[in-house]
């Protein structure tokens, strides 16, 4: 099947305005038809050995967020002590998840073992089902951003609290908890350029021709 020009410039459109959401969350529900088109897509993200080692946790009780929640202000208690100075000062300001505003989260998850201990393809690096399940929180952010629906990445939070909460089997690596939800807007820039946390690095200077140029 061949991709139209229209076609084309709609899938870099949603690349280049896709944004991490953390404080514009609006409480409007997300329809079940359009969660579960988000959902399909992520679940035809590339895998490694066609393993597709990823389940999807969806969490909709507030009490349950609110756990989550708890889970996140420690770990961030804890990152935010290894800053100093005027970066320590500047983290304490930045809002840095939406766990209670947006109206679903999911948590993404690997499962190492599906398709048995002999995966076609991670023969030689075993964390390919890792890397193929990340490949699947990129599918769902994109399809989510092309249904005007923002997309947080909460990084900052334990595992075992992700394991205890959601009742993840031990064997179960959680990949990303994502909150989702409609929002008042999508920035021009992402949250962390926008607050002069860092700035995009300039393309140029990341590419290689052949073998690995050092950097002056």
């Amino acid at each position: 099947m061949k991709i139209t020009q229209a076609e084309r410039d709609a899938v870099y459109k949603t690349i280049f305005n896709r944004r991490d959401v953390r404080a514009e969350f609006k409480s409007d529900p997300i329809p079940d038809d359009v969660l579960k088109r988000i959902l399909t897509a992520a679940h035809h993200a590339p895998s490694v050995g066609f393993m597709q080692p990823w389940d999807f946790v969806i969490v909709r009780s507030d009490q349950t967020k609110l756990k989550l929640k708890q889970g996140f202000t420690q770990a961030n208690a804890e990152a935010e002590a290894l800053f100093e100075g005027d970066r320590k000062e500047q983290y304490s300001t930045l809002k840095l998840e939406g766990i209670l505003e947006a109206p679903i989260g999911i948590c993404v998850t690997c499962d190492r073992t599906r398709s048995g201990p002999l995966v076609l393809g991670r023969t030689t690096n075993l964390d390919m089902d890792l890397y193929s399940s990340v490949c699947a929180v990129q599918n769902l952010w994109l399809a989510a951003r092309a249904e005007n629906i923002g997309v947080g990445w909460v990084s900052i939070i334990h595992d075992d609290v992700l394991h205890q909460t959601l009742g993840i089997p031990k064997h179960i690596v959680p990949i990303a908890y994502l909150c989702l939800g409609y929002v008042s807007q999508f920035y021009d820039q992402p949250d962390l350029e926008r607050r002069d946390w860092l700035k995009r690095q300039n393309l140029d200077s990341l590419i290689h021709e052949e073998q690995w140029q050092a950097k002056l």
